[in-house]
């Protein structure tokens, strides 16, 4: 539905709080023929939505494939093949009445709000949609206005999928999103920043309403005398290419020992060269632009800021307003009182800092808000157990980046300021449900 008026919007919430119990007592061969249409449905709009993506963020077609087709259907048909299980009851020996029997089972937990972001617009939109339906619920979603086409064809896609009193999406701006907390939901899903999740946040607790907050930080990569030098550099590399930088467990910042600084650089340079550049000339098809104007304003002030107080270009430092174009960049020379140290950069800069002990690395990072990701670089394994016992974050890949977030058996989500609860396979329909204990007397 386009821009829908707060009367449009109450009278689907009231639709759908009337259904939701229907909904919740429904079994899971008609849950998992729900989740069936809808990934035949992503397939059969394949193409449809790499154009969407593709107008609204001018991202690299391989990427839209991955991130926003395949990785969708991927997560929906992971639905479907651990649902029977998941929604098995949980068989408890009572302690006080062995004659008895008690049970933990997994209800739905009503009507729910999803959220979507601008930098996966469909896969972290249709990812949550698709653990909501697993367990049961009734949802209510809005994309974020920054990617229009793509919140067109999303609609289309729901639209011939679902009935509205069980999945419906709104269209438009922020003040349809602002309407929406307005209303009493039972579990509210948000993909975004802190800033932005305090605000849904506050609004959920007006109604005791729970949350899933998956928001970001900046996400420290330790890299200590033993790493690979090499694959650091390409990893970064790939990861400041992948979105242009734009995905909440991008590497915000990296710390080095002084010896490898150099090394590190230089690789960087070069393998970004390598990916991206031909004849000099940076192919553009291959990166994703900044989302807008004022994000690109934004990356740009940190850039010119570092570079004012100090920092140098190791690498890349292009910047192309007239498209939107960062070129992926190394700066070294960086200190906490830049404000690329101070807030998530969300685009394709790389500032390193160098450190002399892993206890001053450490005490950094405890002084700071938890990130959503750390990386850690290192053969030593007493090293990376050190870090891992004196640190927090939302997760952890050792000599690597994205994998904890690939890896459909571990939880996804922050800590603190990067997120609060957890998703994807098991632990999405477990953050769309509720644990209810079941005590029952025999005789």
């Amino acid at each position: 539905m386009k821009n829908p008026s707060p009367a449009d919007l109450q009278r689907v919430f009231d639709l759908q709080s009337e259904n939701q119990w229907n909904i919740k007592a429904s079994s899971a061969q008609t849950r998992k023929a729900k989740l069936a249409k809808l990934k035949d449905a992503v397939a059969a709009h394949a193409d449809d939505i790499v154009a969407a993506v593709q107008s609204d963020t001018r991202k690299p077609e391989a990427e839209i494939r991955v991130t926003e087709v395949g990785g969708v259907m991927g997560n929906i048909q992971m639905n479907i093949d651990g649902l029977e299980e998941w929604m098995k009851p949980q068989m408890i020996q009572p302690a006080s009445n062995p004659d008895d029997k008690a049970k933990i089972t997994h209800e739905a937990r009503g009507v729910c709000l999803i959220l979507g972001p601008w930098n996966f617009p469909l896969g972290l939109t249709f990812g949550p949609l698709a653990a909501a339906v697993a367990a049961g619920n009734c949802a209510m979603v809005k994309l974020t206005d920054l990617c229009p086409a793509t919140a067109e064809i999303a609609g289309k896609i729901i639209r011939e999928v679902f009935d509205e009193n069980e999945v419906a999406l709104f269209e438009g701006d922020v003040s349809v999103a602002q309407a929406l907390l307005e209303l009493p939901f039972n579990h509210i899903f948000f993909t975004g920043s802190p800033r932005v999740g305090k605000l849904v946040m506050a609004a959920a607790a007006k109604n005791l309403a729970s949350v899933t907050l998956e928001l970001g930080g900046k996400s420290p990569v330790i890299v200590d005398e033993s790493a690979d030098i090499d694959k650091v550099a390409a990893d970064l590399a790939q990861a400041k290419q992948f979105n242009g930088g734009q995905a909440c467990i991008c590497p915000d910042y990296v710390f080095v020992k002084d010896a490898q600084k150099d090394a590190l650089t230089k690789g960087f340079a070069a393998k970004v060269k390598e990916n991206l550049y031909t004849d000099g000339k940076l192919n553009k098809e291959n990166i994703a632009q900044i989302v807008n104007k004022r994000n690109f304003d934004r990356v740009k002030g940190l850039f010119d800021d570092a570079v004012a107080k100090g920092a140098t270009v190791a690498a890349g430092g292009e910047l192309e307003a007239e498209d939107l174009t960062v070129h992926p960049t190394m700066l070294t020379g960086v200190t906490p009182q830049m404000k690329i140290m101070q807030e998530e950069i969300f685009g394709p800069l790389i500032p390193v800092m160098t450190y002399s002990s892993m206890d001053e690395v450490i005490g950094y990072i405890e002084a700071r808000d938890k990130p959503l990701a750390l990386y850690i670089y290192s053969k030593d394994q007493d090293t990376v157990n050190k870090v891992l016992a004196r640190t927090s974050s939302g997760g952890v890949t050792v000599n690597g980046v994205f994998s904890h977030y690939l890896e459909s058996q571990l939880p996804f989500g922050g800590v603190n300021t990067s997120g609060i609860g957890s998703y994807h396979g098991v632990f999405g329909f477990k953050a769309f449900s509720h644990e209810r204990a079941v005590y029952m007397h025999q005789g």
